[in-house]
């Protein structure tokens, strides 16, 4: 029986498909350059870590105010099947027909797509 390091190289030109690309594929093994860390990466400082509760004191002692509420920032769910989840939801038909949207006042979670 072969080394596992030996072995997946082999597996890998012995089962390889046949590419579209005409170029070549660099082929990893345990000696590789490519998978040690280059020197300027291990020689790079790190920035000094500091804890949460030093950085929460630090922003408090400035006396600004809490930051406002983010609003929602992905958008909408896309369902097969949209219905209205609170008072404040509204069914929109936009896109030419082609979609149901489902648009809130109250709760930006409850955009919608249907489709």
């Amino acid at each position: 029986m072969l080394p596992r390091a030996l072995l997946l190289p082999l597996r890998r030109t012995v089962f390889a498909r046949p590419s579209l690309r005409p170029h070549m594929r660099h082929m990893h093994t345990p000696t590789c350059s490519c998978l040690r860390p280059t020197l300027s990466l291990l020689n790079r400082p790190y920035p000094q870590r500091t804890s949460i509760y030093d950085l929460s004191a630090r922003f408090q002692s400035l006396g600004v105010a809490a930051l406002p509420v983010r609003q929602q920032l992905r958008g909408m769910k896309v369902r097969s099947s949209v219905k209205k989840l609170c008072d404040g939801c509204k069914s929109v038909r936009r896109k030419k027909g082609r979609y149901v949207y489902i648009i809130c006042s109250k709760n930006p979670k409850h955009k919608q797509r249907q489709g």
